[in-house]
């Protein structure tokens, strides 16, 4: 899906996919939601644009998410070799592997009939939409990391944005998110 780019995305994807989507205005829980309901499957795997999979990821994510699970991710990893971002991801996966918070690294996984009845993301957020889905999700399970399998996710936004200024934005996202409301923050895209 070529959610409201002004790159190359959708010539490039053209052909190389089994359907393309192309949304005119950038809107990431709409892109989703709209990906959600046209799928076939009963799991869902949502995968950021900057993040891959490990060769045979869905198997082992097939294996492990069942039907106990609600939501979950699998294990993430940088694409650099900076040990400041490695450090970020073991600290990220520890924080999924122990449930301390149900976050994602780059991987959302559902049921698709969850999913859909708890409204799927919310489209009037930009911000810490899957934390929020995640929390919706819970009524129904167990919250699942997967650290068998993995995705790697770029660390171009650390790399231009500068570690320490968006690791700082990130904190400041959680408190705001527990102490206020997110539906008027954006998140600037990072090309």
């Amino acid at each position: 899906m070529a959610n409201g780019c002004t790159d190359r995305t959708a010539e490039i994807a053209r052909g190389r996919c089994g359907r393309l989507i192309v949304l005119s205005q950038k809107s990431l829980g709409v892109a989703r939601n709209l990906g959600a309901r046209m799928a076939r499957g009963e799991l869902l795997v949502f995968l950021d644009a900057d993040t891959h999979l490990e060769p045979m990821a869905l198997r082992g994510i097939v294996e492990e998410f069942t039907q106990a699970c609600s939501g979950g991710t699998i294990r993430g990893c940088p694409d650099s070799n900076r040990p400041l971002h490695h450090a970020l991801y073991g600290l990220k996966n520890f924080v999924h592997r122990c449930s301390l918070h149900p976050g994602t690294s780059g991987v959302i996984l559902c049921w698709k009939k969850q999913f859909l009845e708890v409204g799927g993301f919310d489209e009037g957020l930009e911000v810490r939409e899957n934390s929020e889905l995640m929390r919706r999700l819970a009524r129904f399970g167990r919250y699942k990391y997967i650290g068998e399998v993995a995705a790697t996710t770029s660390m171009r936004r650390y790399e231009q944005r500068g570690f320490g200024r968006v690791a700082l934005l990130w904190i400041r996202l959680w408190l705001r998110s527990i102490f206020g409301d997110l539906h008027n923050r954006t998140y600037e895209p990072v090309r």
